[in-house]
């Protein structure tokens, strides 16, 4: 079952860092922070911006909740990082989980999708993590290379904004700007028809 404990914002690191050192692993399966990349275009080049999708939100995922609460609950560093008891430990939905699992990759990264238009702003084909969501598209801006997201997380509603590629970013070199994380294998890229390779 998926958890979020909610922290400040900026601490998000700092909190999973902790209980990867000092919660017993038998308490959780997974502690992770969900990010996401953003294109960004600065004269001429196009550069990957790596932020956090749910700022003030680690994700965790356990069998034994009540026993990882009062564990966590214990540690005193721990108890600094966490925000109102009552709202600092929330249960997330099956389907929101099941979301969360298909938008995102190994990593816990929402990577670029892939948008193609008719050139008059509707949409023709969509591949990579907004493939799932296209029925909650809000808004597209496409000069900013990004889409707005309506997504449901904790029974609320939540906007997110999904980074895109457009046809005439194919081919271009992508190089790493502001990363907010340690992502693993960050390098240059280049984008085809078919996604990224």
């Amino acid at each position: 079952m998926w958890y979020v404990l909610q922290t400040r914002t900026g601490e998000e690191e700092k909190l999973t860092e902790l209980i990867h050192k000092m919660v017993p692993k038998e308490l959780y399966e997974e502690c992770f922070v969900i990010y996401q990349e953003q294109l960004w275009r600065r004269q001429q080049q196009n550069f990957i911006h790596v932020k956090r999708a749910f700022p003030g939100y680690v994700f965790i995922t356990s069998k034994e909740p009540e026993a990882l609460f009062f564990c966590m609950k214990k540690v005193p560093v721990m108890a600094k990082l966490m925000t109102d008891d009552e709202f600092f430990f929330l249960f997330v939905e099956k389907e929101e989980a099941e979301l969360l699992q298909k938008i995102m990759d190994q990593n816990h990264v929402i990577g670029l999708s892939y948008l193609l238009t008719d050139g008059e702003g509707n949409i023709q084909q969509v591949s990579g993590p907004l493939e799932v969501c296209v029925p909650q598209i809000v808004r597209c801006q496409y000069s900013k290379r990004h889409v707005l997201v309506r997504l449901k997380l904790l029974g609320k509603e939540k906007t997110i904004l999904f980074g895109i590629v457009l046809k005439e970013d194919l081919g271009q070199e992508l190089r790493y700007g502001k990363v907010e994380t340690p992502v693993n294998g960050i390098e240059k890229r280049r984008f085809s028809c078919g996604g990224i390779y």
